[in-house]
């Protein structure tokens, strides 16, 4: 167990290694209580070496057998070995020596799931960030590029699967029933980048052909029986792979490349070079057992780690603060697969609403830190939605800015200049500004500083002068350790909606650097006229989500509803209906706070009936235009003194105001949308299912809807449709005998697949109301849940923490003491796993007075806990900051 040193890293101190380590050999003798692990390493002294400095290698809990220096043995006071690090004080004054040491590790030990472990009889490695000094002592970080050869030797019959990274050279028996493979990767990579993988699996086989003709053995291991489960991912593989060839011009490089799922994983999936090891989350579908949102979140992921080939693995990062260079830059490059495999406008709104929900509340709180982070005391706890999402969104803009022929150039010429490489963020905005000859300093703020900038905009229409006049001001909220901002290069898309619908061209523009449909703010305040406008438009402004900003706009209601109905722009057009939404249920929660009845426009109402039935929308649109805001998204716009069972008692009266109102519509559309074909998991269909399952919820919410909601889940044909049914039941109609039936019927029928039943753990977490914390501590004894896997305490614990905001916001504080007790009963086992179910604090100071104080009494039960790991403390001290 790791407990806190009190380090603190800083980007400022960073400086390059003494030692190079240009070749790694490793031998793995497999035993689940002793494994011993032999690293033959080849150290080279570097440019930034003086004198004879002594070689200080990385370790965690490891146990030293042996120690040799070009085949000699090193005497005992001629080193100094602990379990976190060996230093040998005087190395040999050589520009090149060789090291052999020898430790042994326990992986059946190893509940962090961090290093090599054993977990359902499969050894596995999770090397990413620090996990790789839990195997061997080594220079641990990711400047530092091997080139690996990796024999494996175990028992035959415990482990006729012997993987790891790179090109499979030489198999064969070792007598006793043993055996050994042997690998190389002749790509140098990182530490972080070593995988091995040993077990008896099942595997499904491929082959691709690359576009220089090249042929590349495809194969995905899962668990035994499973196959037939892997087939989406093999094809979702291959479609990423001819994408990257056609989008990026990357062509795969090794002979072999191999995906492995495993049931205990703390992370989604990860791109060791040639091994990607999956959560098996993110690999097993079919109809009966995934969603469409699972279909679409294992096409993404599997080509997010795919992607990593180029972006990650081939230029990887050359410390941890640069994390955002291979993270936000291959989340950019997944959003754009998937957008191209299924709907644009369906994928941009999603990814908005995911950096909303997830990234934005990170940059208002105590969390808050810029997509390249200054300091950190534990990585782990920097995998966060400001390096991932908001990290994707500088990369979009920096699209925007140059337009998609120089972001093309720019990145043919990163990977041109930087492959073999450990590149920084200033390495990256380098290539765009010499491809374009554009000045990136002030733009690079969005890496170098936190928070959300905020553009208000003030609108006004001369027609005498035909003048269209936006008055915008910037700013920049202050951020933990960060008091004053600097002005922000936002690229702001925009429109001119005429009164027919149709953008209306101008001849002129005033004020601002304008080019392209986009306003480029650089200064505080800016005044933008536009000439040649007879009739007075209505402003669309951040066409396509074009900068991660907040905004208030001063413009008038009604052209708020016409922009619902009309703007060319499909992510404005939701984008309005939405912001109608968000301040209907602002303005109803707060008369649910002051106990007066909830009051709303009939032309809202009507308008959700509109969209519903507009038929020039695909019906995944209409469907992510009529889910309501989320509870978590109405607090945050609130901002302070928030009350959650205000919120949720707004968002049930307008989901009641919508459904009476559109009752018949609704129904029939519902009706409509039935279809006998087959189940496809493509997007077309999938957004048929989505539109009827949204509808469903809407009929479900009045007071006779639990038959409907019953025969929908009787009837259901897949996953989506029957976990849709469960929900709405759990959640609109609890306790009844329809929901309690499905419930226990959903129970009988999956309870042998833990991957479905976390489904059924999500559900009931998710019941909104005082009782879920007493359906939660219930559920913990279930034999579907087991706090020793990351998946069932995410479905279960996770989900109650950041997806019921009735729940873990209980006035009494029930919701936050059941939370703060798991932190601390699995920070023991999985330090990793707690501090993210921690974060879920997070946004505790904008709580009303009696819940911020229950929340923060949980937050010093954990802080006083004696022997907390690094990953808690961490995450808990800058909660409470």
């Amino acid at each position: 167990m790791r407990t806190d040193t009190g380090q603190v890293f800083r980007l400022e101190d960073y400086r390059a290694s003494d030692y190079l380590i240009p070749l790694t050999g490793l031998t793995f003798r497999l035993s689940p209580g002793r494994t011993v692990v032999i690293a033959e390493l080849t150290i080279e002294r570097s440019d930034a070496a003086r004198g004879n400095p002594p070689l200080i290698l990385d370790g965690d809990g490891l146990k030293l057998t042996r120690l040799k220096i070009d085949g000699k043995s090193v005497d005992p006071s001629a080193y100094e070995a602990s379990s976190d690090r060996l230093v040998i004080a005087e190395p040999p004054n050589a520009e090149r020596f060789q090291l052999l040491v020898e430790t042994e590790i326990a992986p059946s030990q190893n509940t962090e799931l961090m290093g090599l472990y054993r977990s359902n009889d499969v050894y596995c490695t999770q090397c990413e960030a620090e996990g790789f000094r839990r195997i061997t002592y080594f220079l641990d970080r990711p400047d530092i590029l091997s080139v690996y050869t990796v024999r494996i030797e175990a028992e035959r019959a415990e482990a006729p699967l012997l993987l790891a990274n790179g090109n499979p050279m030489e198999s064969g028996d070792l007598g006793s029933g043993r055996h050994f493979a042997v690998w190389h990767d002749p790509f140098p990579k990182p530490s972080y980048l070593f995988a091995l993988v040993a077990g008896d699996l099942g595997h499904i086989e491929d082959r691709f052909v690359t576009a220089s003709g090249r042929q590349v053995a495809l194969t995905v291991y899962v668990e035994r029986g499973k196959e037939k489960l892997a087939t989406y991912a093999m094809d979702a593989l291959k479609r990423s792979m001819r994408w990257d060839e056609e989008m990026f011009g990357r062509e795969y490089d090794l002979e072999v490349f191999n995906i492995v799922a495993v049931s205990d994983f703390n992370m989604g999936a990860m791109e060791n070079k040639g091994l990607n090891v999956f959560n098996d989350k993110y690999v097993l579908a079919n109809e009966e057992t995934a969603t469409d949102a699972d279909f679409a979140n294992i096409e993404a992921i599997i080509a997010h780690e795919y992607f990593h080939n180029w972006t990650g693995n081939r230029i990887t990062c050359r410390d941890w603060f640069q994390l955002c260079l291979k993270e936000g830059l291959t989340v950019y490059r997944d959003h754009e697969f998937s957008a191209d495999q299924r709907s644009r406008a369906v994928k941009r709104i999603a990814e908005v609403r995911t950096l909303r929900a997830h990234q934005f509340p990170e940059d208002q709180g105590p969390l808050a830190h810029p997509v390249r982070p200054r300091r950190y005391r534990e990585i782990n706890n920097f995998y966060t939605a400001t390096v991932y999402e908001k990290g994707s969104e500088v990369v979009r803009m920096i699209r925007t800015l140059l337009g998609a022929e120089q972001f093309r150039q720019g990145m043919d010429l990163y990977f041109e200049r930087h492959d073999g490489q450990a590149a920084t963020i200033e390495d990256f905005l380098k290539v765009f500004e010499d491809v374009s000859g554009r000045d990136l300093s002030q733009f690079s703020l969005w890496y170098h500083q936190a928070g959300t900038p905020n553009v208000a905009v003030k609108t006004a229409h001369n027609a005498a002068t035909q003048e269209f006049i936006l008055e915008i001001e910037q700013s920049v909220p202050p951020t933990p350790s960060e008091s004053r901002k600097r002005l922000m290069h936002i690229p702001l898309a925009f429109g001119l909606v005429g009164p027919d619908g149709k953008d209306m061209p101008y001849s002129d523009v005033d004020g601002a650097n304008v080019e392209n449909g986009v306003i480029h703010l650089r200064k505080r305040r800016h005044v933008v006229r536009f000439s040649g406008i007879a009739q007075r438009p209505a402003a669309s402004l951040n066409r396509g989500f074009s900068a991660p900003i907040t905004f208030s706009v001063a413009q008038r209601p009604e052209n708020q509803f016409f922009l619902a109905r009309h703007d060319s722009d499909p992510f404005c057009r939701w984008e309005a209906f939405n912001a109608l939404q968000t301040e209907a249920l602002i303005a109803a929660s707060r008369n649910a706070f002051g106990g007066k009845a909830a009051e709303f426009k009939g032309e809202l109402v009507e308008l959700a009936g509109a969209i519903a039935g507009d038929e020039t929308l695909e019906p995944a649109y209409r469907a992510l235009a009529l889910t309501l805001p989320g509870e978590a998204d109405i607090a945050r716009d609130i901002g302070t003194n928030i009350d959650p069972d205000a919120i949720f008692a707004a968002r049930e009266a307008l989901t009641i105001a919508i459904a009476t109102s559109n009752r018949e519509s609704f129904s029939a559309l519902y009706a409509g949308l039935r279809t006998e074909v087959p189940f496809s998991p493509d997007a077309a269909s999938a957004g048929r299912r989505a539109l009827r399952n949204t509808l469903l919820d809407f009929l479900a919410a009045l007071r006779d809807g639990a038959p409907l909601a019953a025969s929908h889940f009787k009837t259901a044909t897949n996953m989506t449709d029957r976990a849709a049914a469960l929900r709405v039941l759990s959640h609109r109609h609890p306790g009844s005998p329809e929901a309690v039936d499905a419930l226990a019927t959903f129970d009988a029928r999956y309870r042998s697949d833990a991957l479905v039943m976390d489904k059924w753990l999500m559900i009931q977490a998710s019941t909104p109301g005082p009782g879920a914390v007493d359906l939660v501590r219930s559920l913990l004894d279930h034999p579907a849940f087991s706090m020793a896997n990351p998946n069932r305490v995410r479905a279960l614990i996770g989900t109650f923490a950041t997806g019921n905001q009735t729940g873990f916001h209980r006035p009494d504080g029930a919701g936050y003491r059941l939370v703060a007790e798991t932190v601390l009963a699995l920070e023991k086992q999985n330090p990793q796993v707690a501090a993210r179910l921690a974060t879920a604090f997070r946004s505790w100071r904008a709580l009303e007075p009696g819940r911020q104080e229950k929340a923060r009494e949980a937050l010093l039960t954990i802080s006083a806990a004696s022997g907390l790991s690094t990953d808690v403390r961490d995450i808990v001290e800058r909660t409470l900051a």
